[in-house]
């Protein structure tokens, strides 16, 4: 990996706007350990979510859960997407800190839980009480950062968290998998405990941000508990719709389509309850009230379809195409990190020095939809340079919308909004990954039975899901039917990557609706560091200084008025 201080060259800029980038961004000692703190909990909850998806199979046929295969992963997804826009409200009520800390300990007693499950059922329980942790880790990461970099300059940060991500996404999966095969799968969740530990005590030590004034019971008054009471509810129906849509239960069944379309309806009248709300609302009506900032939201779901797909099923192909062990699989994947983390930070950087974030996700989102379009190629027996470099392709795109959606929903808005913004942009892209990891299970499911030899489908019950519980027997059959089994998995997951393409095409349509907004110099005087007048020394420089704050006061000021 490349190392995350440095700066990959960027031909097509003046040297001269790399070094004023650069200057801009010096920062004290105070903020780097504030970062430091920031980057390890991000690292934390990324590492678990792509460190467990390898070694799913493994978990899968240990605790004889073929049937609740995929509540491993949503029960995660749903409590993380539901906790997402509360925590937002709470950060801005009871301060960043209590916040954060709070959601890294509900991470590490989640990890415990699942290191000790004996069933599936302790096993989500487990999962759900880590979600709710994850959740907040996310949401509170992209908080903090903004509330110690101004919008104008945080491309390289931007870059620095998705490389952060993208890092612990490359490292992920070869761990997952040599820990599920040379170990434990247990030790996945185990290992999570120390570096727990270290992000509480960097947070605790470190993180010395504002914090509101006021007693605990006049912050609870102001937490808009029916709003999320609403959203709470809808996105766990609608997930719980997903999660059996096409696996448990048949698409036009009433166990699916009653959760799924009373969820969906009650995230609709979430949106509309918000817009009445005159009090504290969770997502203010002028978060959703201009094109820019819905375009960089439709961009975000989008784009959060896509990336779990790869994510997730990649592995998938791997050991059943190619007969990768876990480990091997992980390995694979290392093509997509390696790629997707540099080419995140180099958008970031694109941002920042361009002082524009259209042609950013133009370009991210056309090289994703040729990137999926070549992953629909690939065949059973395809050659090592094939699935590597149309890997490296979809990663290049994947990689840069990683890092700059987030501009266009920030840029219209006033900086005191930029917490239920960041809240519910997390929401949105973890409620996105829900359906890509059901659209990619639900394709692949189906195209299995119609792919498959009936000899070998009738080997396992309805309602399994048949990849995961397919895998771990593919490399001990007999030819032919082994060769069959695998072609039927490479066509079957060509379909998962066409599907993808249409996505990805939609997502480059949400461009269209973004405007290039100045974006601010200054961040929201009630939270940052602590010390904030010895901050501001060090903070401010080269373009960014004194002068350019006040005018970007006032460009926030014409930016009110901005009716998308």
């Amino acid at each position: 990996m490349p190392n995350q201080g440095s700066v990959p060259p960027v031909s097509p800029f003046a040297a001269g706007e790399i070094t004023e980038t650069i200057r801009a961004a010096r920062k004290s000692t105070q903020f780097w350990l504030s970062f430091l703190a920031i980057i390890t909990s991000i690292f934390l909850s990324a590492l678990d979510l792509t460190a467990v998806a390898t070694a799913l199979p493994t978990i899968t046929a240990d605790l004889d859960g073929g049937d609740d295969f995929t509540w491993i992963g949503s029960a995660y997804s749903l409590s993380s997407t539901a906790f997402l826009p509360l925590s937002g409200a709470l950060a801005d009520i009871f301060g960043r800190k209590p916040i954060m800390m709070g959601s890294i300990l509900l991470f590490a007693i989640g990890s415990a839980l699942a290191g000790a499950a004996q069933n599936m059922n302790m096993l989500i329980a487990a999962r759900t009480i880590q979600g709710l942790g994850g959740g907040g880790i996310i949401s509170l990461t992209e908080i903090l950062t903004s509330d110690l970099v101004p919008l104008a300059e945080r491309g390289l940060y931007q870059g620095m968290l998705a490389l952060t991500w993208s890092f612990a996404a490359g490292i992920g999966p070869p761990i997952g998998g040599s820990i599920a095969e040379k170990a434990s799968w247990r030790w996945l969740f185990y290992i999570n405990l120390p570096l727990t530990g270290l992000a509480l005590i960097l947070v605790f030590f470190f993180l010395h941000v504002r914090t509101p004034v006021g007693s605990t019971k006049e912050k609870l008054a102001l937490v808009d508990w029916v709003g999320n009471s609403i959203v709470i509810s809808g996105s766990t129906l609608a997930t719980i719709g997903l999660t059996f849509g096409g696996i448990r239960f048949p698409w036009d069944s009433a166990q699916v389509l009653a959760p799924l379309t009373i969820g969906l309806a009650l995230l609709a009248a979430f949106i509309f309850y918000e817009s009445r709300r005159s009090g504290q609302a969770t997502i203010p009506w002028e978060v959703l009230g201009n094109r820019t900032t819905v375009g960089g939201y439709l961009g975000t779901f989008f784009h959060g379809v896509t990336s779990i797909s790869i994510i997730y099923y990649l592995p998938v192909f791997f050991q059943a195409c190619l007969g990768a062990s876990p480990i091997r699989s992980g390995v694979d994947m290392l093509a997509t990190a390696l790629i997707i983390a540099p080419f995140a930070l180099l958008a970031g950087i694109m941002v920042q020095i361009m002082r524009k974030y259209r042609a950013v996700n133009y370009l991210g989102w056309i090289i994703t939809v040729v990137g999926f379009g070549l992953l629909s190629l690939l065949k059973a027996n395809d050659a090592v340079g094939k699935w590597v470099g149309y890997q490296i392709i979809a990663s290049v795109g994947t990689g840069m919308i990683f890092a700059v959606t987030m501009f266009p929903v920030l840029a219209p808005l006033p900086v005191e909004r930029t917490a239920s913004a960041l809240a519910f942009w997390a929401f949105v892209r973890a409620f996105a990954q829900t359906w890509g990891i059901t659209i990619s299970s639900t394709i692949l499911q189906n195209e299995l039975k119609k792919n498959l030899p009936l000899a070998f489908v009738s080997r396992f019950p309805q309602g399994i899901e048949i990849a995961y519980a397919a895998i771990p027997i593919i490399n001990g059959l007999e030819e032919p039917l082994r060769g069959e089994v695998k072609e039927a998995f490479a066509s079957s997951m060509s379909v998962i990557w066409k599907t993808m393409i249409g996505i990805a095409g939609i997502g480059l349509l949400t461009v269209l609706l973004l405007k290039e907004i100045p974006m601010k110099a200054f961040t929201d005087e009630t939270y940052g560091l602590s010390q904030r007048k010895e901050q501001n020394d060090v903070e401010v420089g080269g373009e960014l200084g004194l002068e350019a704050a006040a005018a970007s006061e006032k460009d926030e000021k014409s930016t009110h008025s901005i009716q998308d």
